[in-house]
């Protein structure tokens, strides 16, 4: 048998925290191995009992969710953690700084809790996720502020084509929504996709979306 996701929750709000912990642990293919209540906890103990996902609030005291997630997935972690940083709506704009901090996707909290277990079993796999009906509403518009000036889709290493499947990504579409849009197969995108991410010594899709605003590569 294969061995359950462990993960660690993390949000200063107790019901919530422990809803999710009931629910995710109701799954036998899912594991609580701790609870926390600010970012500070959410490191050491992620340190200490190496989970494979965190579930990670933005808003909390002593560290925030952001900073706490730079500690555990950013650049030049030598054992990054994966995260899953949960908000509202209303927080949209740390968000994307989440994102740019290494997080591997995002989650509203409204969420139905089907979306929270499928979200932490995607990032578990390695997959990033993004929902894509707040991606660009998300990311979007929070982008422009820290667009570096004078970079141009001329400057990028990618192909035509592959500009055209990273502005896609960045939409929020899923391989198979690219591929009908493109009339090509999946695993033609699949290909794209990783040629994109290798050139771009990017992670996942998270950080391609992030990379496409960032450049100025998607308006």
């Amino acid at each position: 048998m294969t061995a359950p996701v462990r993960v660690l929750v993390c949000d200063d709000q107790a019901l919530i925290r422990t809803g999710f912990a009931t629910i995710i642990d109701a799954q036998p293919d899912l594991e609580i191995v701790g609870e926390c209540g600010d970012g500070r906890a959410a490191v050491e103990l992620a340190t200490l009992l190496r989970p494979d996902v965190v579930v990670m609030d933005v808003r909390m005291p002593v560290l925030d969710g952001i900073e706490a997630t730079r500690l555990l997935a950013g650049d030049g972690v030598e054992h990054p953690v994966k995260v899953l940083v949960v908000t509202t709506f209303n927080l949209d704009e740390y968000v994307y700084e989440a994102l740019r901090a290494g997080a591997s996707g995002f989650l509203l909290k409204d969420a139905p809790p089907a979306q929270l277990l499928n979200g932490i079993r995607t990032v578990a796999t390695g997959a990033a996720l993004l929902a894509p009906e707040v991606t660009r509403q998300l990311v979007g518009r929070y982008a422009a502020r820290i667009r570096p000036a004078q970079v141009t889709p001329e400057d990028s290493p990618l192909t035509a084509r592959e500009l055209e499947v990273l502005r896609l990504i960045a939409d929020g579409m899923s391989n198979s929504e690219i591929a009908e849009t493109l009339v090509i197969s999946p695993e033609t995108v699949k290909t794209y996709v990783s040629r994109i991410l290798t050139k771009l010594n990017l992670r996942d899709r998270v950080q391609a979306v992030v990379h496409a605003y960032r450049h100025g590569l998607v308006s």
